[in-house]
C-alpha cells in the first residue's frame, strides 16, 4: 500500500509540474516583451530547461526547489502586471461608458452607435441618453455564434416602454492593431470593457459587416419585473467601477458569459457556473433548461425562430431596428416572484 501511495504521489507531482511548466511557457510567450524572438527564446529555454533539470539532476528534491524558485518568479511577475486605462486603444474600444443614477433616472454617457462601412472602416459615434427605470419592461439574452458551435459571444439587451433597447456587450479591450485570442487573454493581455451600445451597432456589426457573417439570436427572458431593475443597476455599477478602476479580461474567469452570470447574482439568478457556461455556445440551451426563456416550443424550434439575421438585414439602419428584428419572436410572460423562487 505504501508503495502504491508513493507511486500515486509521484504521478500527481509530475502532473502538477507539467501543468506549471505549460503555464510558465505560455506566460513567457505571451508576455509584453516586444521581440518575438526574445519571447520565443525565453519560453523555449524555460520548457527545455525544466525537462533537462528533472532528467539530469539526480537529487529530485534539488530539482524541485530550483523549479519552484523559477516558477515563483514567473508567478510574481504575472500578478504584478497592472491593468491600465492608459493605452493606445483600438478606436472601437477607446471610449468607456459612464453613468449617473438619480432616483429612477439613469443617465448613460458614451452609448456606442458607430456608422460602419466595413468592420474596420467606420465613423465613431456616441450619444448620451437618460433611461427611466419605471419604463424598463424586458431583458433579452443575445447569443452570437460563428465557427465552432461550442463558442458564442453573449450579450444582454434591456427593453424600455418607448421601444428603445440598450445592449451591453462584455469584451476584451484591445489596443490598436492588437489581435485578440482566448488563450492569450489568460495571461493579462487585455483589459475588460463593458460596451453600452445601440443595437444598430453591436447587432448590425455582426449581421452586416463581420466576415464571415455571424449568427445573432435573441431570446426574451422571463426575469421577474422587479429583478430586471436589479440586473440593470448591476450593469451600471460595473460600468462605473470599470471607469474608475481597470480590470483584466480572462477567457475563463472574467468574460462575456461569466460577466453576465455574475450580474445575475444581483437578483439571485438561477444560473450557476458549469460546462455550458464555459462552452458558451450552449448558454441558450442552459437558459431553456432553467426555464428563463420561452419553453413553449422545443428548443431546436425556438433556436431557429430566434435567429434575427434576415430581419436585421431588412431593417438595416431603421430607427425602429430593435422592434423590427423582434417581430415573430415569442414573448413569454415574466415570472412572478413566487414562480421564480419556487424550488426546481
Amino acid at each position: 500500500m505504501r508503495r502504491r501511495l508513493t507511486v500515486l504521489g509521484i504521478g500527481i507531482l509530475c502532473l502538477v509540474v507539467a501543468v506549471m511548466t505549460v503555464w510558465g511557457t505560455l506566460f513567457l510567450w505571451f508576455s509584453n516583451i516586444e521581440s518575438e524572438i526574445v519571447r520565443g527564446a525565453m519560453a523555449g529555454a524555460f520548457a527545455i530547461g525544466t525537462i533537462l533539470l528533472f532528467a539530469r539532476v539526480k537529487l529530485r528534491r534539488r530539482a524541485l526547489l530550483a523549479f519552484a524558485a523559477v516558477f515563483a518568479v514567473l508567478a510574481t511577475s504575472y500578478f504584478s502586471i497592472p491593468p491600465s486605462h492608459d493605452r493606445d486603444w483600438a478606436p472601437e474600444f477607446a471610449v468607456l461608458p459612464e453613468a449617473t443614477v438619480n432616483g429612477n433616472l439613469v443617465e448613460i454617457r458614451n452609448i456606442r452607435n458607430f456608422e460602419y462601412r466595413t468592420e474596420t472602416d467606420f465613423t465613431p459615434r456616441y450619444y448620451d441618453k437618460t433611461f427611466d427605470l419605471d419604463q424598463l419592461q424586458g431583458v433579452d439574452l443575445v447569443t452570437v455564434t460563428w465557427g465552432s458551435p461550442a463558442i458564442a459571444h453573449i450579450m444582454t439587451s434591456f427593453e424600455f416602454a418607448d421601444g428603445q433597447h440598450l445592449a451591453c456587450s462584455i469584451e476584451m479591450r484591445k489596443e490598436r492593431n492588437e489581435a485578440g485570442s482566448m488563450l492569450s487573454s489568460m495571461f493579462r493581455k487585455f483589459e475588460l470593457i463593458y460596451i453600452m451600445a445601440d443595437e444598430r451597432d453591436v447587432i448590425r456589426l455582426r449581421t452586416h459587416y463581420r466576415e464571415p457573417r455571424e449568427k445573432v439570436r435573441i431570446y426574451r427572458t422571463r426575469i421577474p419585473v422587479v429583478d430586471q431593475r436589479k440586473l440593470f443597476l448591476s450593469y451600471i455599477d460595473k460600468v462605473n467601477e470599470l471607469a474608475r478602476t481597470p480590470e483584466w479580461y480572462n477567457a475563463i474567469e472574467d468574460n462575456c458569459t461569466t460577466g453576465v452570470l455574475e450580474r445575475t447574482h444581483a437578483y439571485h439568478g438561477r444560473g450557476h457556473y458549469n460546462w455550458k457556461v464555459l462552452f458558451s455556445g450552449y448558454v441558450d440551451e442552459y437558459a431553456y433548461e432553467l426555464g428563463v426563456i420561452d419553453t413553449g416550443k422545443p428548443f431546436a424550434e425556438l433556436r431557429e425562430l430566434s435567429l434575427v439575421n434576415p430581419r436585421a438585414e431588412r431593417a438595416d439602419n431603421a430607427n425602429d431596428f430593435s422592434v423590427r428584428i423582434r417581430k415573430g419572436l415569442p414573448r413569454p410572460a415574466p415570472f412572478t416572484l413566487e414562480e421564480f423562487e419556487a424550488p426546481r
